[in-house]
């Protein structure tokens, strides 16, 4: 019989979306001449607040800055293991003077931060899955970032190969159940990678691109409860066929941006 999924508590640190936007377009999501709802967008956001500490967990708040759309996206910012922080480097000109708001807030909260020198996106990008971290590269962080997070972190670095830039960021693609597992979508990946995922995650749940294009992947779990977009019904049911506990959050003001939950959530990892 498997056993339940448990679930941990978590400290989270997001960013209130007071100018969020879109200004520019780095992805295929955000479309010229979009209008956005910014009061809505809010709204959305503080039930995600809610929600988490609802579940118990710890939710910190980085302060916004004027000009900086994207900022609402903390998980960009950097990627925190066993206290260590990776800062970020971003691909973007737009997105560059996040790294140091982000920068600061941690050095603030009495962490010291690593700049790293290749363009890096934070969880964006990198993906603690228990004792791996998994790296995208295609579309934003380098590979040469991965060689710095795992000299940097001490942790063994996954790299894995991005092809379709609707999933941009490794984190719209794959997220960590908990410390064993994953859900993904194999077609975002090349075919050495989808190799990799199948090697080191036989029992993983696999989406369907429906799913992945509802960002149902830029999902968040606590190792049992799993905050997700509500139009990924057919994640949706795989979760509870596992044991987990889905927690739909609309965010689908901020899909106009190509961002989800995950997107908007930095976990701070201090053990």
């Amino acid at each position: 019989m498997p056993s339940i999924p448990v679930a941990r508590p978590r400290r989270y640190l997001l960013c209130e979306p007071r100018h969020f936007d879109v200004r520019y377009t780095i992805n295929p999501w955000m479309a010229d001449g979009v209008e956005v709802d910014r009061e809505r967008a809010l709204a959305q956001w503080r039930v995600l607040v809610d929600t988490y500490r609802r579940l118990g967990h710890t939710v910190e708040t980085v302060d916004p800055v004027v000009d900086l759309p994207d900022m609402v996206f903390a998980a960009n910012g950097a990627v925190v293991m066993g206290g260590r922080v990776l800062g970020s480097r971003f691909h973007a000109p737009q997105r560059q003077p996040e790294a140091a708001a982000f920068e600061a807030w941690f050095k603030d909260a009495g962490f010291d931060v690593h700049e790293p020198e290749s363009t890096c996106e934070g969880e964006g990008d990198l993906v603690p899955v228990g004792r791996f971290l998994m790296a995208g590269t295609g579309f934003r962080t380098v590979p040469t970032a991965h060689q710095e997070a795992q000299e940097f972190l001490g942790v063994p670095t996954i790299s894995l190969r991005l092809i379709d830039p609707y999933f941009y960021h490794l984190d719209t693609a794959l997220f960590a159940l908990d410390d064993e597992n994953i859900a993904y979508y194999p077609d975002a990946f090349s075919p050495g990678s989808r190799e990799v995922l199948r090697a080191l995650y036989p029992d993983a749940i696999i989406a369907t691109r429906e799913d992945a294009l509802t960002f149902g992947l830029n999902s968040v779990s606590d190792g049992r409860h799993v905050i997700v977009a509500p139009r990924a019904t057919g994640l949706i049911n795989q979760l509870a066929g596992r044991g987990y506990v889905p927690v739909p959050v609309d965010l689908s003001e901020l899909h106009k941006a190509g961002g989800g939950a995950k997107c908007c959530t930095q976990e701070v990892r201090t053990a």
